[in-house]
């Protein structure tokens, strides 16, 4: 089993993995050095001898770019998601200031090129198997028919509920008994379709991100 990394350690591992994905070649001993602040090139090539000596990497001292990731290979066919931390009033609701970065999957798994992801908070949808902390990708082209699973904005808060109609009204019903149904009226209430939930993702241990939650 590979030896833990420091909290530092981690940090330059994954700046690692990103600025391979991104451009395809490895960054320089000074490139981690201006990225983490660091003075000293021989601090640097510590900490690379300190994760190809736990494993994580392969390297050639006598190479400025000479590190290899070990197992990581670069996919033809994957797709990076936006992942929203928090939802714009009116419309457009989704504005690239509000990207706090990207989820890269398989592609036979994102159903349209616009399609994100915003994150779970509360347990109102747990009857249809979505809970708390959950990560729900969302399919903005398709058409919301009665009974799916619809992401709704609210002013400036988005929440995930089944949709209904009733009477002219949008009746968004939660999921879980101890929950309100929100009855919203088109032309009166300040609410918009943001899409339709087309996949959970629901991660055991994830990294503390600053964002924003859906209800």
């Amino acid at each position: 089993m590979k030896d833990t990394l420091t909290a530092t350690e981690r940090k330059v591992y994954n700046y690692l993995l990103d600025f391979l994905a991104e451009h395809t070649y490895q960054p320089s001993v000074r490139d981690i050095g201006r990225r983490f602040k660091i003075k000293s090139t021989k601090t640097v090539s510590e900490l690379l001898q300190s994760l190809a000596d736990k494993g994580f990497i392969e390297r050639d001292p006598s190479r400025s770019r000479g590190v290899k990731l070990l197992g990581f290979e670069v996919s033809r066919h994957t797709k990076p998601v936006p992942y929203y931390g928090k939802i714009a009033a009116g419309d457009p609701a989704l504005v690239a200031d509000n990207r706090i970065g990207f989820i890269t999957l398989d592609r036979r798994f994102v159903p349209a090129d616009t399609s994100f992801f915003l994150k779970i908070m509360g347990e109102s949808m747990i009857g249809r198997g979505i809970f708390d902390g959950d990560y729900v990708m969302v399919n903005p082209e398709n058409e919301l028919n009665e009974g799916e699973i619809a992401v709704v904005r609210i002013g400036e808060k988005a929440t995930v509920k089944t949709l209904r109609h009733r009477n002219g009204s949008v009746v968004l019903e939660p999921a879980n008994p101890d929950e309100e149904e929100i009855v919203l009226i088109p032309g009166v209430d300040d609410f918009s379709f943001l899409g339709k939930v087309c996949g959970v993702f629901r991660p055991f241990c994830e990294e503390t991100l600053k964002e924003q939650t859906v209800e």
